[in-house]
């Protein structure tokens, strides 16, 4: 079995390497790369139409790969990978948001600035499952690096996670990749699961190869 090549869109060395920590108990299954020509953060529609065309470009020069994924929380790329590829394409807030309605009947979401909530509003609604929403919450706009490693925005996110709780969330849900770091810490802090996107992307992609090749 080849290696799941893991994209994150970004330019953020820092980022790329919380995916690879964040990935790392799985062992030697992934291949994690990031993309210089693209932004520090992704937060504009272009932004994520840009890194969607770059993410499905790359994963058809890759057919060795096992597999893909498409790690920022748009989900860029996503479809249009899908269609270009035979192998499988995974996204993180797709994974994510299955992942918490695994533990949970209502789940929430956290967001990295205001401006995304309507594209994940967009991709809820696609899925069928915006009725177990309890709510999603956003920073007021920080970047993707400073979501995982800035104690101030570690103490925004405790305050979001604490208000969804309030809503009826039984798990939340990581809005970006960035935040992978914090994952556990924020869990303890507030006792609500905390979904990180990236793991679950992670455990979803691996256990569908295995099951592949055990059939």
């Amino acid at each position: 079995m080849g290696r799941i090549l893991v994209v994150n869109p970004n330019s953020s060395v820092d980022v790329t390497s919380g995916i690879i920590a964040a990935l790392a108990p799985f062992g030697d299954h992934f291949e994690v790369v990031g993309m210089e020509e693209g932004p520090a953060t992704v937060a504009t529609e272009e932004h994520v139409a840009r890194a969607g065309l770059a993410f499905a470009e790359l994963a058809a020069r890759r057919p060795d790969a096992a597999a893909f994924v498409t790690a920022c929380f748009s989900d860029p790329g996503l479809d249009l990978a899908r269609a270009r590829v035979p192998q499988p394409v995974f996204g993180i807030q797709e994974a994510g948001i299955l992942s918490a309605l695994a533990v949970a009947d209502r789940f929430g979401i956290v967001a990295l600035s205001p401006a995304s909530v309507q594209r994940h509003l967009r991709k809820l609604r696609l899925m069928g499952v915006d009725r177990r929403l309890a709510g999603e919450l956003a920073l007021p706009g920080v970047s993707a690096v400073a979501s995982g490693h800035d104690p101030r925005v570690f103490d925004m996110l405790v305050d979001l996670v604490g208000q969804l709780k309030d809503r009826g969330a039984g798990a939340v849900v990581l809005g970006c990749a960035g935040m992978a770091p914090i994952r556990t810490r924020l869990e303890d802090r507030t006792g609500v699961a905390i979904i990180d996107p990236v793991i679950a992307t992670g455990a979803m992609a691996l256990g569908s190869l295995v099951a592949r090749q055990a059939v």
